[in-house]
């Protein structure tokens, strides 16, 4: 664990990635698929504060969608029909997009926590 000033992001970013707490690195960052914990189960930094919204989602899409297209010549040069094309295309994008979306939304997360955004740092008052 740092100290309560620092936050290193390459650190956090590490953790996020493996879909762990930014914090510590131990706790899982997810209760669920993509449900953000409460508080870590290890060191109890509250997680529930994150704005990751459409972010990982869109990242996903572009990441996946990239390699997608890049596939597609290939694939219509061998000759498949324009069916299997589409069914080979479909099999290559979905898990890609559902084993992507938590790490990088880990990520999302770990930054925002790391550069104290949307609720991670200390409640400004007026």
């Amino acid at each position: 664990m740092t100290d309560a000033n620092e936050r290193p992001t390459g650190e956090a970013v590490r953790n996020g990635l493996r879909c762990r707490c930014p914090a510590c690195g131990e706790g899982k960052l997810f209760s669920s698929y993509l449900k953000v914990a409460q508080d870590c189960p290890a060191c109890g930094e509250p997680l529930h504060h994150h704005r990751a919204d459409d972010g990982p989602a869109y990242v996903t899409l572009l990441v996946v969608c990239h390699i997608a297209g890049f596939s597609l010549l290939p694939l219509l040069g061998s000759g498949l029909a324009p069916w299997a094309v589409a069914l080979v295309l479909c099999g290559l994008a979905v898990p890609l997009c559902l084993a992507m979306l938590p790490p990088i939304k880990g990520f999302f997360v770990a930054v925002q926590w790391s550069k104290r955004m949307h609720g991670f740092g200390a409640v400004a008052r007026a």
